[in-house]
């Protein structure tokens, strides 16, 4: 009933910039916050950053001070702006979006998108 869907990858020199956006839509009541991960060929999905309704923030260290989390709740829409990118931070990135349960027929869950390439050439 929800999808969640990213967009803005592609291909980029070290040093350049990728803006990604992620957008949820569907039979939402609410969201409690929005994020963003990604998973390099053989190695594990780990978080980049997280971003809540309420505007709060945290990264990834290995990103602070390069990417940028920012959200548009009458949107329900978060962006990562990703700038200063190293070839380490090739990978597909996913989104997710935790959704805010109900008294109302609507359960708490985590939904995630289908990924977006994102990939840094040195």
């Amino acid at each position: 009933q929800v999808q969640v869907v990213e967009s803005g990858g592609g291909l980029v020199q070290a040093g350049g910039f990728l803006r990604l956006s992620c957008a949820a839509s569907g039979s939402i009541f609410s969201i409690n916050a929005m994020g963003w991960y990604r998973q390099a060929p053989g190695k594990q999905r780990e978080l980049v950053a997280g971003i809540t309704s309420g505007g709060n923030t945290n990264y990834a260290g290995s990103v602070k001070g390069r990417f940028t989390i920012s959200r548009d709740n009458a949107k329900n829409t978060v962006y990562l702006q990703m700038n200063s990118l190293k070839p380490e931070d090739t990978a597909v990135y996913y989104c997710n979006a935790d959704l805010q349960g109900s008294s109302s027929g609507y359960s708490r869950k985590i939904v995630w998108g289908q990924g977006t390439q994102v990939t840094v050439s040195s």
